[in-house]
């Protein structure tokens, strides 16, 4: 959609609706369509402090921070940041700013177990990555194949190493994991009302029957994220949308069908809020944090009812060793490369080797599109090193890498596919990186850096967000 398109534009249902529901602040509601909408990126902490990468960027993307959340800023869309090497690098995540507030109000905590049922593209769920600190474990599921691909990419740019990406129904997946999650994040398919002012088709596709069919929708998805979450476990449901069959009125019709859940109410917020355009600089959203009961005699305790994954060992010694020689040659060891305990965490999927997040329950019976960090492949005697892996790890630790200008060409010219030059007698893998942020792999032999950024993604980091 235009920036700053007028009230005209809007459906004329829609209008009346939200004269009924906002009186007297209608029309600054309707003026903050004439507007241009504002823009936001939230910093990768797992990248760097928060005031270290703010200071780097400030003036490249002229930012300024997101009042609701620490790690977010406003940036100016001319500077086009999503085109920018350091997107690639997970440096940032391109979100819109209210949809910050999602996470903020979930208040994930380090070695917890996080669902984020309806999670692509992926912007709540890098966002709890960054909450968790490496630990717990994170499952982000999505149940549209492409959609989830989508996800699984974000999750790999970001650096993420404890994490599990499914494509599933949320219906299978309380089946086989009922009760295991102490957080979860529900942020549903909705009529997309808060985000006409940037979104066309949201516009063009509204209706009073595709409410009705959303808030169906979201009624099963609710239910089903009930039977996904321990009791004593809190849980947001989050909307894009302002209507009240959507927002209100379903978790009102959800608390009458599960009297074991209440609303939480934090100190300064109503028990449920929405964000409108008109009051902060952001779009709509709906949100509300829901608690599940617990019973008193189990009150404090975790439920597991999923068998964890079986730890059969490595029976492929060789693979173990080829992996063994390959991090000994590319890193200064004895500092620690990859999470403590990794060696009683690795897994092969044919001839892939994942490093499994720490309490990983049985995956059998799910779609699983990326089961961890995955590491490399293990080819004739040889380990080739993931894409993953090179962005989840610190350049620091490294003992061959090449550092690219922030704004040079070069990193461009990789990203593009292109050799770039090897030192003198250098030989072996190269992590290549912007600054000191990793950007891939590359492989040193006869002079140059072959380059092994992934063919796929060659031209993604010169397309505009």
């Amino acid at each position: 959609m235009r920036e700053g398109h007028t009230s005209a534009a809007l459906p004329e249902a829609f209008l009346r609706k939200m004269e009924m529901l906002l009186g007297e602040e209608y029309e600054a509601f309707l003026h903050s369509y004439q507007a241009d909408r504002v823009h936001g990126l939230r910093l990768n902490t797992r990248k760097g402090e928060i005031a270290q990468l703010y200071g780097q960027n400030k003036e490249r993307f002229g930012l300024r921070p997101v009042p609701w959340c620490r790690e977010g800023f406003y940036y100016r869309p001319d500077t086009r940041p999503g085109r920018h090497p350091l997107h690639e690098a997970g440096v940032y995540y391109i979100q819109e700013p209210s949809a910050m507030a999602v996470v903020e109000l979930l208040a994930p905590q380090p070695g917890e177990r996080i669902l984020d049922l309806c999670a692509a593209p992926g912007g709540k769920t890098t966002h709890i990555a960054d909450r968790l600190r490496g630990k717990g474990l994170l499952f982000s599921n999505e149940i549209h194949p492409a959609r989830a691909k989508i996800l699984s990419r974000n999750v790999e740019r970001m650096g993420i190493y404890n994490g599990v990406v499914t494509n599933e129904d949320s219906g299978h997946l309380a089946e086989c994991l009922p009760e295991f999650f102490d957080r979860i994040v529900i942020d549903a398919p909705c009529s997309g009302e808060g985000m006409f002012r940037k979104d066309e088709q949201a516009r063009m596709e509204w209706s009073e029957d595709n409410v009705r069919l959303c808030a169906k929708r979201q009624r099963e998805i609710l239910d089903n994220g009930a039977r996904l979450l321990r009791p004593g476990g809190r849980m947001v449901y989050s909307t894009c949308t302002f209507s009240r069959e959507e927002d209100e009125e379903q978790i009102a019709r959800f608390l009458e069908r599960h009297p074991e859940f209440l609303v939480v109410q934090l100190p300064g917020t109503a028990a449920m809020f929405r964000i409108w355009p008109h009051r902060v600089e952001g779009e709509g959203h709906f949100l509300a944090l829901l608690e599940k009961t617990a019973d008193k005699k189990n009150e404090g305790k975790k439920t597991a009812n999923r068998k964890r994954e079986k730890r059969k060992g490595w029976k492929d010694k060789a693979g173990l060793l080829l992996l063994q020689e390959f991090l000994q040659d590319t890193f200064d060891l004895p500092e620690p490369v990859l999470p403590e305990g990794w060696e009683d965490r690795l897994s092969l999927f044919g001839d892939q080797i994942y490093l499994l997040p720490e309490a990983m329950p049985a995956l059998a019976g799910l779609r699983v599109l990326r089961p961890g960090l995955h590491l490399g492949t293990l080819k004739k005697n040889r380990f080739e090193p993931a894409h993953a892996l090179a962005l989840a790890l610190d350049a620091r630790l490294v003992k061959r890498k090449r550092c690219l200008e922030i704004d040079g060409k070069e990193a461009e010219e990789y990203l593009a596919g292109k050799t770039l030059p090897a030192k003198a007698g250098q030989k072996g893998w190269i992590l290549i990186c912007i600054d000191e942020y990793p950007l891939g792999w590359g492989k040193a032999t006869g002079g140059v850096i072959k380059n092994h950024y992934p063919k796929g993604l060659r031209t993604q980091g010169l397309q505009p967000v």
